[in-house]
């Protein structure tokens, strides 16, 4: 009997597993299921809202400033990693956190560590961007307006 339970068990794995390939049957499908990880992680995840907003500033200062194709490319593309390494970031986290359950143990803080530090690293890469083309406009802006108002 406990055979029985135990070959059924084995073969539902067996079918789920085989079928796991063909889970997104077509291109529409697909966009579904990464739609479903982007509200999950905008939803659940404090950071990756916080990067929502901050590249929504940096975009809407970027038109402000009449910034260049190219300057607003690297401003969005650049926005662009910060939010798909917080995304990998969660996976990432999800993934240790199935596998250790409730326990602690040293690799799972490594991996975690180390996935938060590369979001780390993308944001503080993010800043030098952001701050090497919007600063410069925006400084000359300040400026402007300062003399303007001195001389009126």
């Amino acid at each position: 009997m406990t055979q029985l339970k135990s070959n059924q068990t084995e073969q539902a794995g067996q079918s789920k597993r085989e079928l796991a390939w063909q889970v997104a049957s077509n291109l529409l499908l697909s966009f579904k299921y990464a739609w479903a990880g982007l509200r999950y992680g905008f939803a659940t995840q404090r950071n990756f809202r916080i990067h929502v907003a901050i590249g929504i500033l940096a975009i809407s200062l970027g038109i402000f400033l009449r910034l260049s194709p190219v300057e607003m490319s690297l401003i969005g593309i650049t926005i662009g990693l910060v939010l798909a390494m917080e995304l990998i970031n969660t996976a990432i986290e999800s993934v240790v956190d199935l596998t250790v359950k409730q326990t602690y143990h040293d690799l799972a803080k490594i991996a975690k560590d180390c996935a938060a530090g590369a979001v780390l690293v993308t944001a503080m890469a993010s800043v030098l961007v952001a701050g090497s083309l919007l600063l410069p406009p925006l400084y000359a802006l300040i400026v402007q307006a300062k003399l303007v108002s001195i001389f009126n």
